[in-house]
């Protein structure tokens, strides 16, 4: 609460301090971007706090020590640049309206916004060595020009000088114009201050090729990177005394100046030959030694960054060929491998099947999408494959496997009461950010235990989501396809195909009984009694305790947590779907001190569906009685 008051103080200090200073003349607040983190800060009023600090520090040295370029470490990495044609106030200004729309972002633990005249950015991790990132791409303006052929001759040789020089040009900025044949046109290019001089080329580069879409017809356009800008219009945008002179920077030089080149030459190349002797040798050596495997990771890749492009190549050397020994799990999805890449990585690579008919542009959208969700508690997509003889999925890779394993695999009774309450709490904070959090509603369709992971902690890590949105009959994340597991599916969903987050609600309750007791939703116990039947009927009876696993150390629960979390699955279980919380809500029942008797559950007329027997075909609409039976594997199947 502190940290949001801090906040809101921060937002009205800025705001005074803008009113009582006078008009400024163009701080260009046209916004170009805006990006936010999908994972939020875990310690939000700390995170807070630092944000803050940082913010003051930043517009500190722009105000007080007159910067145009600034950054600031405060458990939080922060950046702000403007372009260096801008008055000081118009910098702050521009600043200013920048920390107000990051502010938006709330708890997010990175996060960028770009405008004309200025860029502020911040992540949790340090981001200032990077130069080019995906999705990067053009913006061109409305306007067009009515000289097409003329604008485009001078506006190309001008951004083409400006990605020569600007590398060269200590800061790392220049503004110039060019006119020609009755056409002027103004240009700038910039760099972020703590790359270097090499990056600063690759980058603008990437610019110059980018910006080159807006001509001939746009009379103007721009091109934003991670660490670079580049503008050009047909309209003055800076004052004629704040362009730079290039030429000094665009090559050149006398007879004296290629003999030094030639010399440094020779000295650079013989030195490199060396390095590259040694670098050989260091290689066969240390290649010749086993790696260790080392727990996946995001390889570098920031909040902010889109899904890794892998090489078929690289991935099939990776997992052995695919391997059958490398093989973690298969179902109907695709099979899973574990893979070791070049750099020591291990992933998870899952092997996709009956995508091969799927536009490879909607391919591509839908795993950008899955790449975006950032959370905790769901497993990371790297990236993927999709130039080879096959489209591949990259995953984390978790050593510990399913949560299958854990309650009634090769791993049983290993799970202890908290461990089996956290990764129950865990599923919750998932599901909930899949539903509600993340920018599009994605309804699992298939979460059982063998699609919930488990990380070298133990911590959940939901697997899966997102893929059904791959298949090629899917036209969007709400659909009739039956995509699930019977045992685990709503009856609404398997009888008559209706699809809506509640599907996933049902689901989890069958998932916490099971954690509970560590026994399959569709084992039999008594007779013909399965899990879901014997719940309620232990929870109407007054004794949910006896649902406990046995191998379960009583002395590490007490009878009202068990009683607490039953309700709380069995709330989850009703019929009709409007019955049953949302996953928010079911996060802050399982968190609260309080009980739930205040949401008795009401047991359905009819569960019998939640049995693992077959499906008639003529009970089930918009799918198939072999679609109902799919059972998708997870990243281990062991």
């Amino acid at each position: 609460m502190a940290s949001y008051v801090g906040w809101r103080l921060m937002v009205v200090i800025i705001g005074c301090i803008s009113i009582q200073k006078p008009a400024f003349s163009e701080p260009q607040t046209n916004l170009l971007g805006k990006g936010c983190s999908q994972y939020n800060a875990t310690n939000l009023p700390d995170f807070f706090r630092r944000l803050n600090a940082s913010f003051v520090d930043l517009r500190n040295q722009l105000s007080n020590q007159d910067k145009r370029f600034a950054t600031t470490q405060q458990a939080v990495y922060a950046m702000v640049e403007c372009r260096k044609y801008m008055s000081k106030a118009d910098c702050v200004s521009c600043y200013d309206a920048a920390v107000v729309l990051i502010r938006t972002c709330s708890g997010a633990n990175g996060a960028r916004v770009t405008y004309d005249g200025c860029f502020l950015r911040y992540e949790s991790n340090n981001f200032y060595q990077d130069t080019t990132l995906p999705g990067n791409a053009p913006i061109c303006g409305n306007r067009t020009t009515s000289r097409p052929n003329a604008l485009n001759h001078v506006a190309q040789q001008l951004l083409n000088d400006l990605s020569k020089a600007t590398p060269r040009i200590s800061g790392f900025f220049a503004a110039t114009k060019s006119e020609e044949s009755g056409v002027t046109v103004y240009g700038i290019a910039q760099c972020a201050e703590t790359i270097t001089e090499s990056g600063c080329q690759d980058c603008l580069t990437v610019a110059y090729k980018n910006i080159e879409g807006c001509l001939p017809k746009n009379a103007e356009g721009r091109a934003v990177d991670a660490a670079c800008f580049m503008r050009y219009s047909d309209r003055a945008f800076f004052a004629d005394n704040q362009t730079t002179d290039i030429t000094p920077f665009l090559g050149g030089g006398g007879s004296s100046n290629k003999k030094k080149a030639a010399i440094i030459g020779g000295v650079v190349v013989g030195v490199g030959l060396l390095l590259i002797i040694l670098a050989v040798f260091l290689w066969y050596r240390l290649s010749r030694k086993p790696k260790a495997a080392e727990r996946g990771n995001i390889l570098g890749a920031t909040e902010l960054r889109g899904p890794v492009s892998y090489r078929f190549k690289d991935l099939k050397i990776a997992t052995k060929d695919f391997n059958e020994s490398n093989k973690l799990g298969e179902g109907g999805f695709g099979d899973v491998y574990k893979g070791t890449l070049k750099n020591g990585n291990v992933v998870a690579v899952k092997k996709l099947a009956m995508f091969s008919s799927r536009a490879k542009s909607d391919f591509e959208t839908e795993v950008r999408l899955i790449s975006n969700v950032h959370h905790r508690n769901l497993i990371r997509l790297l990236g993927c494959s999709i130039k080879g003889a096959e489209l591949l999925l990259v995953y984390e890779y978790m050593a510990n496997g399913s949560l299958e394993r854990y309650l009634y695999g090769d791993k049983r009774g290993m799970l202890n009461w908290k461990q089996r309450f956290n990764i129950i709490c865990g599923t919750a904070r998932g599901l909930a950010y899949l539903h509600e959090q993340f920018h599009v509603c994605i309804i699992h369709r298939d979460i059982k235990s063998s699609n919930i992971l488990l990380d070298d902690e133990f911590q959940t890590k939901i697997a899966d989501f997102g893929l059904v949105r791959l298949l090629p009959e899917d036209q969007s994340h709400v659909s009739t396809k039956f995509a699930g597991t019977l045992g685990y599916t709503a009856p609404e969903y398997a009888i008559h195909g209706h699809l809506t987050e509640k599907v996933d609600v049902y689901s989890f309750g069958v998932v916490v009984l099971e954690i509970i007791s560590g026994r399959r939703s569709n084992d039999m116990h008594i007779e013909t009694e399965y899990l879901l039947e014997q719940a309620w009927k232990l929870h109407e009876t007054g004794m949910p305790e006896k649902l406990v696993d046995e191998t379960l150390d009583p002395n590490e629960y007490n009878e009202q947590e068990v009683k607490i979390i039953v309700e709380i699955a069995l709330m989850c279980t009703q019929s009709p779907a409007n019955l049953r919380p949302s996953m928010s809500e079911v996060v802050v029942m399982l968190l609260s001190d309080r009980s739930t008797n205040t949401r008795t559950p009401s047991r359905p007329s009819i569960i019998s569906m939640d049995k693992s027997t077959p499906v008639d075909s003529s009970m089930t609409t918009g799918s198939s009685a072999s679609n109902a039976t799919n059972n998708f594997s997870d990243f281990t199947g062991r």
